[in-house]
């Protein structure tokens, strides 16, 4: 038998790995994702290796490569943005402020090479300085903002097509994810807006999250916290 493999079986367990799988209703939102079942074999293995090692599954011991101690040139690193390409921002900034009630922390247009960019995130924008480069520092500052690229005439050609969401072949590119007060309450009023869904909370065997679309087809995850700790725990 091949020797066990960490990696194999943490990729085995990946909480995120979705397959699709389709389902008889005859809604438009036709979809639901369930996780890829686990072989009963390499849960063993797992359990065996797991029960074999008294460090945490978070410890450097168990994830090769991982340094605890950062260097300290990094000291001062934080995770600021994510960004999307988007077809016509008018749609997109519909569907970040309106739906998912964020705010726009600054927008820059480059005329030279025909783009704008929206930093979008849920800060208070009342505290944003109101000279422009001041703001524009200011928008830099703030941790885990949405960052969405127009470039200019997309959404009014009819020959583009859209952009890869990461979720179709070649896979790359996963999701973000929202921390909502209640993912059913969430979703509802989700529903209730026309919102395509990926997979709803009830769908799959990991019950109590969501997975939404963009007006790009970007994913979304939808989960909340009174609930994200036994959803977790029912899987693993």
């Amino acid at each position: 038998m091949a020797s066990f493999s960490v990696s194999a079986a943490l990729t085995r367990l990946s909480l995120f790995h979705l397959t699709r799988k389709t389902c008889l209703s005859p809604s438009p939102l036709s979809f639901s994702y369930i996780s890829k079942p686990h072989k009963p074999k390499d849960r063993i293995q797992f359990r065996l290796f797991s029960m074999a090692s008294s460090d945490s599954k978070e410890s450097a011991a168990n994830n090769p490569g991982l340094h605890t101690t950062p260097d300290e040139a990094t000291k001062g690193y934080f995770f600021q943005q994510t960004m999307f390409r988007i077809k016509d921002p008018k749609v997109s900034l519909d569907f970040y402020s309106r739906v998912l009630g964020m705010s726009l922390l600054k927008r820059i247009d480059v005329p030279e090479m025909k783009f704008s960019i929206y930093f979008l995130g849920y800060e208070d924008v009342a505290s944003a300085p109101s000279d422009p480069i001041d703001r524009t520092v200011w928008t830099f500052s703030k941790p885990a903002t949405v960052e969405l690229t127009h470039n200019w005439g997309t959404e009014s050609d009819p020959e583009f097509k859209g952009y890869h969401n990461g979720n179709s072949e070649p896979r790359g590119f996963g999701h973000i994810g929202i921390t909502v007060d209640d993912t059913v309450m969430a979703c509802e009023r989700f529903e209730r807006l026309g919102v395509e869904f990926v997979k709803k909370p009830d769908d799959g065997k990991m019950k109590g999250i969501a997975f939404i679309k963009d007006p790009d087809g970007y994913w979304i995850e939808i989960f909340d916290l009174k609930t994200i700790g036994e959803v977790i725990r029912a899987v693993i």
